[in-house]
């Protein structure tokens, strides 16, 4: 008897312990380690906030990028990691893609999927990418996110419109830079 109550108690304690850590991390969320976190929070041009993007690193090979926005235009956008951390409209201060490996667009290292933007103005993304590490981010001058007003068209253009125009091969007509953040370490955001 004695015996079974000390197993039945056993039991509800470790229940009770796995649904305690159960409730401690949301399903679909990540733990957050602050040497392989990172986020950047979203400003329009009048620097209002429109969301954030958290990028987390997934074992050595890929990174896990999750973007939240709200306040933008529908539609697709272009969504890029430029290579400086600055955020002054019109974003330019942002530079271009992060480029490692000196391609061509769509292969930069910072060329990721279009945002989608529902008709309420907000929209949400998840996806790992092996392009880069989060240790990429952080060299002398940092990164930005930066959110286009149009979207990528990943310089597909079909042959028989002729030459492809230099706008096209660095940034896919992407257009104007609606939204910027620059990629602090998590714990430094």
């Amino acid at each position: 008897m004695k015996r079974q109550l000390l197993l039945g108690t056993l039991g509800v304690l470790v229940l009770i312990v796995v649904t305690s850590v159960m409730t401690l991390t949301p399903p679909g969320e990540l733990i957050a380690r602050d040497d392989e976190d990172a986020r950047a929070h979203l400003q329009d041009g009048e620097g209002n906030p429109v969301g954030a993007v958290r990028l987390s690193q997934d074992g050595e090979d890929q990174v896990v990028v999750q973007a939240k926005v709200h306040d933008l235009p529908p539609g697709f956008h272009g969504f890029h990691v430029h290579s400086v951390g600055q955020c002054e409209p019109p974003f330019t201060s942002a530079g271009g893609h992060v480029n490692l490996e000196d391609a061509s667009h769509p292969e930069h290292t910072g060329d990721m999927p279009v945002l989608l933007v529902n008709s309420d103005g907000t929209g949400e993304a998840e996806f790992k990418t092996d392009r880069f590490a989060l240790k990429n981010l952080f060299d002398e001058d940092g990164s930005a996110i930066i959110v286009h007003a149009l979207p990528d068209n990943y310089a597909n253009i079909p042959e028989r419109y002729g030459d492809v125009d230099q706008a096209t091969l660095a940034t896919g007509d992407s257009g104007d830079r609606i939204a910027c953040g620059a990629i602090q370490k998590h714990g430094d955001s």
